[in-house]
């Protein structure tokens, strides 16, 4: 029996939001009791009820909008700005008394509320900008700064800390989904291989067999049969590599979508992530590579594709054992139009930022795909 998610992979924040909205309406009331309390002490009275509506107001047209979790940044700005200009009206109707005697700004315990805003929508960065910003206004509204120290240190400490709890749970969260997605791939993938163990792969394999036995043109179907059932098992041991949330998939799960019977993939035992445009290109090169070592050295002729992560980038090499590419050879064949390599291998590599290099002799053919690090971070 499973275990309930402690996250909700969709929405991970929303328990800290429906926190702040409820210390934003409690801070409120408490800000509304100090300042109606002493109401005549004001210096304008009319002004300090307008800013308090103000408030109430925000709060709950700011409340609605992180509720439905539509364009909480945004609003997260929107909301740091109304907390500076709400501090920035205490000159106007506090009196000159009671901005000597540090009387509370307005809005008072109201304003962290939007630093709290800042560090769940971007996370420490936005927490320590949002207290950076309050700060710099309770500095500039009250006679002795000095005496303010310690509230600020506590904005700044609750900004940081909130927006690394928000950073945390977004991880979490991202986390939670890939392992979500990657168990119900695996629960499709073993209907798939049940649904067509027994009636594609049987078939598939009788043909192999059988061409191996008949020889001539039967053989070559066997062959290619051999191939489509080894495929076809790879794909359903390892599945397709998906795009995540964030268009992004793994290059390594793809290449290993290449591997034959005569094709031999190496990959990294982790994940190597990169945006899927550029996955798609570079297993579209390799497969032409793989192609041409069909086409040139022979239908089969083996041939090896290894992925390694050094770090700083990406290495592909596809080898074979053919007798090699003669001198001149790929640019008369791009000066004659077949544009496989000039532009299936070579153009889709430079696309996305990659080079691409060819090291051919008697004893064969590498081809070494390099993708620097920084063009795809």
């Amino acid at each position: 029996m499973s275990t309930p998610a402690t996250v909700d992979p969709q929405q991970p924040l929303r328990p800290l939001w429906r926190g702040l909205l409820v210390y934003r309406v409690l801070a409120l009331v408490s800000a509304a009791v100090v300042v109606l309390g002493s109401l005549a002490a004001y210096r304008s009275a009319a002004g300090a009820v307008a800013v308090l509506m103000v408030m109430a107001g925000w709060t709950a047209l700011s409340g609605y909008a992180y509720l439905r979790a539509a364009a909480r940044g945004r609003i997260a700005i929107a909301d740091l700005a109304v907390t500076v200009a709400v501090m920035a009206s205490t000159p106007l109707v506090q009196t000159p008394a009671q901005v000597a005697a540090d009387a509370p700004v307005m809005g008072s315990i109201w304003t962290p509320g939007a630093v709290l805003a800042c560090a769940l929508a971007y996370g420490v960065r936005g927490g320590l900008l949002g207290a950076l910003a309050v700060s710099a206004t309770l500095l500039a509204v009250q006679a002795r700064p000095q005496t303010e120290l310690g509230d600020i240190q506590l904005i700044v400490l609750v900004g940081l800390t909130v927006g690394f709890a928000a950073t945390v749970l977004r991880r979490q969260a991202e986390r939670l989904r890939r392992a979500i997605a990657a168990e119900a791939a695996a629960r499709e993938r073993e209907r798939l291989a049940r649904a067509v163990h027994d009636g594609v792969l049987q078939v598939l394999g009788l043909l192999r067999r059988r061409g191996g036995e008949l020889g001539g043109d039967a053989a070559q179907l066997g062959r290619l049969a051999g191939e489509q059932e080894f495929a076809l098992r790879a794909l359903l041991t390892s599945g397709p590599a998906a795009a995540d949330e964030q268009g992004r998939r793994d290059l390594a799960a793809a290449l290993r979508t290449l591997a034959t019977a005569r094709t031999s993939v190496a990959t990294p035992a982790h994940p190597v992530e990169l945006p899927a445009p550029v996955v798609d290109e570079l297993v579209a090169a390799v497969g032409a590579a793989l192609t041409n070592v069909s086409t040139h050295v022979g239908p089969d002729a083996p041939a090896w594709v290894l992925l390694e992560d050094v770090g700083t980038a990406l290495e592909i090499s596809v080898r074979d054992e053919g007798p090699g590419i003669s001198d001149g050879r790929l640019e008369a064949a791009a000066a004659a139009g077949r544009i496989g390599v000039a532009r299936s291998m070579r153009g889709r590599v430079h696309d996305v930022g990659g080079t691409i290099s060819c090291d051919t002799g008697p004893d064969g053919t590498e081809w070494i795909i390099t993708l620097p690090r920084e063009a795809h971070p």
